[in-house]
This record gives structure tokens, C-alpha cells and sequence, in this order.
């Protein structure tokens, strides 16, 4: 687990209008914008990029989203590789960045940290200030933004860890099942923070399923019931707009609810166990019992689903968010043979088995892959996965908001982009919260 604890990307105070702090960083940005206009080569689209960046070689890693994951991600990357070192930082808000920063030189990787004031950019464009300086981006914002964030960092022939869910809607969705092709076709590595899939005792878990430890999986339960998450108290000098962002998770335009922000990982895992077939169809329910107040914005705080196959599996998931209750995260796989406790490592019935192999640390090897297949020159692509299961979690909550029943095809299918026209630092009503039976699919 990361020494930071995922308590959001963006909190503390932010510049007049959401821009840089400095005049330095506001015209970088500008200047970063033409270049990019220009269509001028950027530093890991040259030719032969894996093989420059061999041996003790530098790679100058950036961040964009400084929030307590980020900052554990960026210490995970720089424990990864010796020869990288971070040099830009990226945040809606610099006070951010600078705790960030100075969290991060508490660790034993502080003497890598190479930021200079000049490689801070805050406000909502600061991450184009952030991709003309590095060669391996870490994307940690809100989810909302990671549809641009992304698009831009291949565009710029960066390699990427990209943090779940990756869109909040279809239209976002789109445009980041483009650019893992592009990340494809320019052979750059895009590692997603869909973290279980890099735990080796889950791998190992999962392969004994593959191999048909249970037989023929009949049904999968998920749970991911915790209590509630962290809030930031509004300050009076905040706008709607800073309110909201700061407060990201509750807000469904910015995190997706959490269905799609935390319960991603079991839904993951049942697209995992099912060799990454996707569902047919999907029904949920949910609401809002225990998280009633403004201040909890218009996210649900329980969600039950069940994801329908075409060979009749059925997949039932829940997830709540609830302070005084019972929590329990676990998930396990019936089969015509056997039964799989999956947090366990254990399968009981006509085949029974039990992990026993190397632990380490899921986070930790997330980042060691990535900057191995950097230096190797042989790129890992993690988009497909990463895409259908934002897209399940993503079709769960359309289904339990409306109260219908969505096909695979229907959430694809979707036109409904959630979140603002533009992102002025200024007034932002809250989006009415969903009623089941009322509210309309888009």
C-alpha cells in the first residue's frame, strides 16, 4: 500500500482564475501550447527513444495531479528506476504541489527530486507545461480530465501510468480507446493503476482460474463496502467551481460516483476472472441514504449490480460508502468444480489449491514493469483492459440512474458528456442528483 493515502489530487489554495502563480509559468504554458500547434518533434517521439534512454541513461519523470496518490505513484516510479528522476509538477492549485513536494522529500527517494519553480504549473492548462519536459508522465487528477490528460501525453510521444477509472462518460471513454491505439501504434508504454492485475498472488490466483481450478465459472460476487472517504471543508474564498474540484468524489461529472472511482477494482477483477469477456447487459440499483447533505455534491452512496454474460454467467456486485456500518472488500468465483475465496488465494472443491508463490508489493510493480519495458524497448499496453472496465463501471451507473436496464451496446452508444463547457474559476451549479424511473438514458 502507498505511504500516501488516496485522499485526492487537488486540495489547498489555488491562483487567481485557476492560473499559474508566476508570470513565468503563464507564458511557458502559452509557449508550450504553439509548440505544440506547431507540430515541432517533443522530447520521446525521436526515433530510437527506448534505446537513448538504455542503460544509466536519465528519464525525467512528470506528474500531473498532486494529490496523496499521485505522490505515492511518483515515489513508486522513482524507487523503479535509479536513472529517473522527477522535474515537473502539474495541479489545478500550487499550494498542492508544494505539499506534495515537500511530502515527497521525506522519502528515500527526496534526493531525485529536481522541481525547480519554474517546473510548477498550476491551473487547469498546467499539464501542457509538464509535457514539454519529460519523458514518463504520471496522470493523477480527477478523473474527468484524464481523457485530455492522456490524449495529450501520447500526442506528445510520452509513456504514461494512467490512474483508474479512465473517462467518467462515453465520449471520454472514446477518446481514450483512441489514444491507446496511438500509444500503440508509437510503441509507448501506457500502464493503468488498475493495480490487482500487477499483485503477483492475484495473478497467480487468477491463472489457476483460467486454467479451470473451478471448472466453469458459474456465477462471481464482488463487495466493496467500506466507510466513507475524506472531504475538504468549503472556505469562503472558494468558488463553485475550486469547491467542487477539491471535492472531486463527490461529484459524479469529476470521478464518474464511486462506482467507477474505488468499485472499478472488483468490477476489474470479475472482467479479470472472466478472461476480459464483457458483459451483455447490465441492472443496478443505488442511492443516497447516509450522504444526504450539499456537501456530499450528487453521488450515490450504495450501488447493487448485476452484469449479465451470453453463456447466462452472472456477475453481482455491490459497493457502499457508508460511516458506522460493516465494511468488507472481497470477492469469489463459483464454478461447476470449485469454489474461489479470491483475497484468500484459495480454491476449495474437486481441484483445491492455494497461492504460495512471491508476494511484493502491487504499486511498487505497477511502475517496476513500466520503467523496465521503457528501458527494454518493449512497450506494455494495458489499454484495452483499462477501457472496458471504466466502461462496466461506467454503464453500472447509467443503469442504477435511470433505473433501466443498459446493453453493451446502449452505453457505448451514449452522447451524455458530463461536466462543464469551460472551466472558469466562478459559479457551478451542483448537477441535480439522479432518480431512479426518472432520470433519462442519453
Amino acid at each position: 500500500m502507498s505511504q500516501f493515502p488516496s485522499d485526492g489530487p487537488v486540495q489547498g489554495q489555488q491562483p487567481e482564475q485557476g492560473q499559474p502563480s508566476n508570470p513565468e509559468r503563464r507564458d511557458f504554458i502559452k509557449t508550450s501550447a504553439s509548440v505544440a500547434a506547431g507540430g515541432l518533434i517533443l522530447p520521446g517521439v525521436l526515433p530510437g527513444f527506448a534505446a537513448h534512454v538504455s542503460g544509466s541513461d536519465e528519464l525525467r519523470v512528470g506528474i500531473i495531479g498532486c494529490g496523496n496518490r499521485g505522490s505515492g505513484a511518483v515515489v513508486q516510479a522513482l524507487r523503479a528506476d535509479k536513472g529517473a528522476k522527477l522535474v515537473a509538477m502539474a495541479d489545478a492549485f500550487p499550494d498542492r504541489i508544494d505539499r506534495a513536494l515537500n511530502n515527497m522529500k521525506k522519502t528515500n527517494v527526496g534526493d531525485r527530486l529536481d522541481v525547480t519553480e519554474e517546473m510548477k504549473f498550476s491551473g487547469i492548462d498546467g499539464y501542457k507545461g509538464v509535457l514539454q519536459n519529460v519523458d514518463v508522465v504520471i496522470l493523477t487528477s480527477p478523473p474527468h480530465f484524464r481523457p485530455k490528460h492522456l490524449k495529450a501525453a501520447i500526442e506528445a510521444g510520452k509513456h504514461v501510468f494512467c490512474e483508474k477509472p479512465v473517462a467518467v462518460d462515453t465520449p471520454g471513454l472514446i477518446s481514450v480507446r483512441e489514444s491507446c491505439e496511438l500509444a500503440r501504434m508509437k510503441k509507448l508504454s501506457l500502464v493503468s493503476g488498475l493495480c490487482w492485475r500487477y499483485d503477483n498472488p492475484m495473478k497467480g490466483t487468477f491463472q489457476q482460474i483460467h486454467d479451470g481450478g473451478v471448472g466453469d465459472i458459474v456465477t462471481i460476487q464482488a463487495t466493496y463496502n467500506t466507510h466513507g472517504l475524506w472531504e475538504h471543508k468549503r472556505k469562503p474564498s472558494w468558488s463553485d467551481l475550486e469547491w467542487q474540484i477539491r471535492n472531486w468524489i463527490y461529484f459524479t461529472w469529476l470521478s464518474g460516483d464511486h462506482i467507477a472511482e474505488q468499485h472499478i477494482h472488483s468490477i476489474d477483477k470479475i472482467a479479470w476472472a472472466l478472461k476480459d469477456e464483457m458483459p451483455v447487459k447490465v441492472t443496478a440499483s443505488g442511492g443516497r441514504s447516509m450522504r444526504v447533505e450539499e456537501r456530499y455534491g450528487n453521488v450515490f452512496d450504495h450501488f447493487n449490480t448485476v452484469f449479465e454474460y451470453k453463456n447466462g454467467v452472472k456477475a453481482f456486485a455491490s459497493c457502499r460508502q457508508w460511516n458506522g456500518a460493516s465494511t468488507e472488500v472481497n470477492d469469489h468465483v463459483y464454478g461447476t468444480k470449485g469454489h474461489c475465496d479470491v483475497f484468500k488465494h484459495v480454491i476449495t472443491g474437486e481441484k483445491p489449491w492455494k497461492y504460495s508463490g512471491p508476494r511484493g508489493n502491487m504499486y511498487q510493480n505497477e511502475h517496476n514493469e513500466l520503467f523496465q519495458s521503457i528501458r527494454d524497448g518493449k512497450p506494455i499496453n494495458n489499454g484495452e483492459y483499462m477501457v472496458n472496465s471504466t466502461m462496466m463501471a461506467i454503464m453500472a451507473r447509467m443503469a442504477a440512474y435511470t433505473g433501466k436496464t443498459i446493453t453493451w451496446e446502449q452505453a457505448w452508444g451514449s452522447t451524455q458528456h458530463l461536466g462543464p463547457d469551460d472551466y472558469e474559476f466562478g459559479p457551478l451549479a451542483i448537477p441535480p442528483i439522479a432518480r431512479p424511473g426518472k432520470t433519462k438514458f442519453v
